[in-house]
């Protein structure tokens, strides 16, 4: 393979991905404090048009983002609000949050389809990426807050016992993830492809919540996974112009069926994931057990 050609596949791949790796740190925080937000697509999805609409009127780029990842800090607060405060099931919640988000994000982009923008150098968001990840593997294994937070999802009674603010970490584990989820989103219309279109998250965020099992919840391997995926969006174009000879539709396929393929693989591991998952995901902690 020629080394230009290469390096290009390689730039692609990075620049292509770095939204899986924003919106699955976000959503493995969220995970490790014991609850799961199937509301990543959602948050994404919101976060790009606040982010675009943002800069067609203002102009701005630091409003722009400012304002996104204020989006999914708004989003994530209802959905905190929702199963901490309420008890509603998270799954249901989570659910309800991506259907919300496609919806609302429809209806505010819908005069701002078409609308030229002058997009980001999408380096610095890049190497942010590196650094969020290297952060939070610190956060969680050279610090006394990670370790409580990791305390907290996997035996939230033991934590509360403690005297730790279960759902006040929580709510905070919930925020990040929803602010990163809208920088992913606000990263792909602003600098990955500076336009609006509806659902051009294009089923990342559902990528980005299996990501974390395939990382088995671990920070570093995010970033493995991440570059998996993306890999195999971006080789398919490449694969056509090689003259493949496959059906369109199963390259279109082909990043879902991966994903499903490694699911399978890391799910008949029963121990490995057993081990690995937070003991308290999805249960609910009720303040006077």
């Amino acid at each position: 393979m020629d080394f230009e050609l290469l390096y290009g596949i390689v730039k692609i791949i990075l620049i292509a991905t770095t939204p899986l790796v924003f919106a699955g740190i976000g959503e493995l925080v969220t995970e490790k404090s014991g609850v799961l937000n199937l509301g990543v697509e959602g948050m994404m999805l919101v976060g790009a048009v606040t982010a675009f609409v943002t800069l067609v009127i203002t102009g701005n780029y630091i409003l722009a983002f400012t304002f996104s990842i204020l989006s999914g800090v708004i989003m994530s607060s209802l959905f905190a609000f929702l199963v901490l405060i309420l008890m509603s099931n998270q799954i249901a919640t989570g659910l309800a949050l991506t259907i919300f988000g496609i919806g609302l994000s429809s209806m505010i982009g819908k005069n701002y389809i078409g609308t030229p923008i002058e997009g980001l150098s999408p380096w610095f968001f890049v190497i942010f990426s590196f650094v969020i990840v290297f952060f939070i593997s610190y956060f969680f294994y050279k610090t006394k807050a990670g370790l409580i937070l990791r305390a907290v999802g996997e035996s939230h009674n033991s934590a509360h016992a403690l005297g730790y603010g279960v759902l006040k970490i929580r709510f905070c584990s919930i925020i990040f993830g929803g602010a990163m989820c809208a920088l992913a989103g606000s990263y792909m219309s602003i600098c990955y492809a500076p336009m609006w279109q509806e659902n051009m998250t294009a089923g990342r965020g559902w990528i980005a919540l299996a990501l974390v099992v395939f990382a088995t919840w671990k920070p570093g391997r995010i970033l493995i996974g991440a570059y998996i995926f993306g890999g195999v969006s971006i080789l398919q174009m490449n694969f056509q112009a090689w003259g493949l000879s496959l059906p369109g539709q199963f390259f279109n396929m082909a990043p879902y069926l991966a994903t499903l393929i490694v699911l399978v693989l890391i799910s008949s591991n029963k121990l490995r994931v057993k081990l690995s998952a937070p003991a308290a995901l999805t249960i609910p902690f009720f303040k006077g057990r």
